[in-house]
């Protein structure tokens, strides 16, 4: 169903929705008066650095050095804002403010500002003519604020800087939060990005029975920074084709004029809200049909830059793209454009919105809902407020029995799902499991034996664990898992983001955006820590061989390097009750991105729990087991280790070495947090300069075997003693459909290559080192042969497991 609200006829509005969908004169005035304030303080913002409220002529020393912002998408923010803020008090209903276009930064700013929010948060920035100009030189300056809707904005959870996330965070933030109502505006220049293209279909994932609301308000202002839009300029019945195909109720608003324009959008909202709350009331009063619900969405089709100058030297500005940023740039040197700023500022008539101290008059703080209720207020928004412990289970209850390292082989993600299962059974509304189709794939199915896959489209009886009930999040899509996540952390829920180790990179650039906001964060003491955005990647590059070089590649490691220190966490448990302890340990935590790598693969097992507690603790350790280092003295040789698949061929070379040279002295050292390896100064998981020194000396080589590129391990120990000494072995983007084994061949970190960077770089060579260099040739070129002719690895790599090489060699 298409429902349209043009001219001064309402159509389609229940008897029920008068109140809400007539505008008494009242309350028309206070939100006029309320919009026109907040379309002033964003265009003071944009402009002024003083002379806030014109009470003297406007000059050039009024107006700031550089001209930053953006002012196109704002009036429309402004105007959504301020009846969603009416419609909140007149029902109660909780409500956050999502603004994709997010360089609308100073609409949401005046907004917070106008409602109290702003001045409660920062005492400077107080509610009369010097806090005015206080918020006019803030906005965009050295010291000050950006212009996005950033994590310093009151009310946000959704910075727009990288455009096309607005509706995954929305959804997100409602998800097993039933009173929740989430206002999405989505620009529609950011309607254009793929993120956002693929997240209409969140309505397939929300039930409302426990869920609560989005609705998406697609503002169509037909420009963006340079050109016209796509949807802006499709004929209006293809766009209502294509968001009716995603399965919306689509309720249209047009227009430009003036009082017109807020009752036609009064009463959409009203249509709107009724419907959401019709759907909602059906789900929890058990007269649902269980049927996907058709959810409303609302078209505003308003002038870019609506309000401002028509026309600047000539050339038409509002409705064009020419408003996108800042509409008049030449104001401080141009008489002309000076003159016509202080017409358009004068036009708002800011005499009748602030009084003789500049505080917002009394028919603007009226239009505020109370206290929580305001929308900069809520803490939704501020979702550490709200955030709750996990229930977690003992996580020692999942432990493999490791008799000896090395000798048996177990799936470690397999246990890691069973944990994650008992953690939905006692966590039942705060926790979720997102995955791009591949729950079962990274061996995490124990999950469904509590919760089906979340599915609202239609059921058949092939399905497998699919209902409406579900609340396992699977889609295929990496931007929709992540995003939504994001949007549950945001708001005070945990979870985990489970997906393959190549295509974390598909939305890499969405971690980097979630760490520089809690990064941000920090900074702010009102901001609540929120649970940590947990990463958990694997089918990892050294073991996706059937799949070849497409899915080989452990790039999101170095992403999340190059994040500051005081977010950034990357794990590399080599077996499963490594993994289980580092696991307890992210959904404890809070405000930070927690990436977890290990492969689904069976793979050797090391560490019993106790040892790999104690292991973890510490983040990093000498395996005594696995090498012939006594203690007593400085090895002849460290060989370090940090990922699984790595792990085993570091062991299998040190059991070589110990076979072969039994005069060597090499130490073994695995790394399970990375980020110990870096000086405490610059991370604070840094271990210090005595552990550092007794784990790898100060002076002889190391030998580190990395799952990721080899640079990273360089980074980290950049300014430890002798850096130069750590030659490091890791993926070097060689790939294809192969073997396992020859997967650590082709990058040149297999067991032999390990055996050999050894012997040329150990302090001293007992007899025999070049026979043994010889051997592991020999044993390179018998492999290259054997993969090609047998089409798997020879017998004595695939079954290997420490004890067994020498009767198998």
């Amino acid at each position: 169903m298409t429902r349209s609200v043009k001219g001064s006829t309402v159509t389609a509005v229940e008897s029920e929705l008068r109140t809400l969908a007539e505008l008494d004169d009242t309350e028309l005035a206070r939100l006029d008066a309320w919009w026109r304030a907040n379309n002033y303080l964003t265009i003071g913002q944009i402009y002024l650095q003083g002379n806030p409220l014109l009470r003297e002529p406007l000059s050039a020393e009024h107006i700031k050095p550089r001209l930053l912002g953006h002012w196109g998408t704002s009036p429309g923010l402004s105007l959504i804002y301020a009846h969603v803020s009416r419609l909140i008090r007149h029902t109660g209903q909780q409500t956050i403010y999502l603004a994709g276009p997010g360089h609308g930064g100073p609409a949401l700013v005046a907004a917070g500002y106008l409602e109290g929010t702003y001045s409660e948060i920062y005492p400077d920035v107080s509610q009369d003519e010097a806090g005015m100009l206080r918020l006019f030189r803030q906005f965009s300056s050295p010291g000050g604020i950006p212009s996005h809707v950033s994590v310093t904005t009151p009310g946000s959870i959704h910075e727009g800087g990288e455009l096309g996330y607005v509706l995954v965070h929305a959804f997100g933030a409602v998800m097993d939060n039933p009173d929740l109502l989430a206002i999405a505006v989505v620009g529609d220049g950011e309607a254009e990005t793929g993120p956002l293209e693929g997240s209409w279909k969140g309505v397939s994932f929300l039930n409302p029975e426990r869920d609560g609301a989005v609705l998406p308000i697609l503002h169509l202002n037909d420009a963006k920074i340079s050109g016209p839009t796509v949807l802006g300029r499709k004929d209006p019945e293809e766009v209502r084709h294509l968001l009716r195909g995603h399965g919306y109720d689509v309720i249209e608003v047009e227009g430009a004029d003036l009082p017109g324009m807020h009752h036609r959008f009064a009463a959409a909202l009203a249509a709107a809200w009724t419907r959401i709350r019709d759907i909602q009331t059906a789900a929890r009063d058990g007269s649902w049909d269980g049927a996907r619900p058709t959810w409303p969405l609302i078209i505003l089709r308003s002038p870019k830059g609506w309000t401002g100058p028509d026309s600047v030297d000539g050339l038409t500005v509002t409705g064009t793209w020419r408003s996108h940023q800042v509409p008049l740039s030449g104001v401080k040197d141009n008489p002309e454009h000076l003159a016509l700023l202080e017409r358009w500022l004068k036009s708002y008539r800011p005499e009748e919105l602030f009084d003789s101290t500049g505080a917002p008059v009394a028919l603007i703080r009226d239009q505020a809902p109370d206290g929580d209720l305001r929308m900069s207020a809520s803490p939704h928004a501020n979702g550490g407020l709200l955030t709750r412990d996990l229930d977690l289970p003992d996580f020692r209850s999942y432990a493999i029995e490791v008799p000896r390292p090395a000798q048996q082989r177990a799936e470690s993600t397999r246990k890691l799902g069973e944990m994650v299962r008992d953690i939905y059974t006692r966590n039942a509304d705060r926790f979720r499991l997102f995955c791009p189709d591949e729950t079962n794939s990274n061996r995490l199915g124990s999950v469904f034996d509590v919760s089906d896959r979340a599915f609202m489209e239609r059921v058949t009886p092939e399905d497998v664990a699919i209902s409406r009930d579900g609340r396992v999040m699977e889609v295929l899509s990496e931007h929709n898992c992540h995003g939504w996540l994001e949007g549950y952390n945001l708001t005070g829920r945990h979870g985990m983001f489970a997906t393959y180790e190549a295509f974390a990179m598909v939305s890499a650039s969405q971690t980097v955006q979630h760490g520089k906001w809690l990064q941000e964060a920090k900074h702010l003491p009102w901001r609540a820590k929120v649970p940590s955005l947990n990463v958990l990647l694997t089918s990892t590059a050294w073991r996706n061989d059937h799949n070849g070089f497409s899915h080989q590649g452990p790039g999101l490691i170095q992403v999340v390097l190059t994040q500051r220190g005081d977010v950034a966490r990357v794990y590399l448990p080599p077996d499963a009750n490594t993994l289980l302890s580092v696991a307890d340990h992210c959904f404890r935590s809070r405000s930070y991105i927690n990436l977890i790598v290990i492969d689904k693969q069976p793979q050797l097992q090391y560490l019993s729990m106790d040892e790999a507690i104690e292991h973890c603790a510490r983040g990093a350790g000498i395996w005594e087991w696995a090498g012939t280092d006594d203690g007593t003295s400085d090895p002849d040789i460290v060989l370090a280790c940090a990922g699984d698949v790595v792990t085993m061929e570091t062991v299998a070379a040190a059991q070589i070495l110990r076979e072969r040279l039994p005069g060597l002295k090499v130490r073994v050292v695995n790394v399970v947090n990375l980020m110990t390896l870096v000086r405490p100064k610059d991370h604070p998981h840094g271990m210090s300069e005595t552990l550092f020194t007794e784990l790898f000396t100060d002076d002889v080589d190391v030998i580190f075997s990395f799952h990721g590129y080899p640079g990273a391990i360089h980074q980290l120990v950049h300014g430890r003693p002798d850096a130069d000494r750590f030659r490091v072995r890791g993926f070097i983007e060689q790939g294809t459909t192969t073997t396992p084994f020859d997967m650590t061949v082709r990058n040149k970190a297999s067991r032999y290559h390990l055996v050999m960077d050894a012997i040329n770089n150990a302090k001293r060579l007992p007899r025999g080192a070049a026979d043994l260099k010889a051997w592991c040739r020999s044993q390179l070129d018998r492999h290259e042969t054997y993969v090609v002719e047998h089409l798997e690895d020879m017998p004595e790599v695939r079954d290997w497991a420490l004890g067994d090489w020498a009767a198998r060699g």
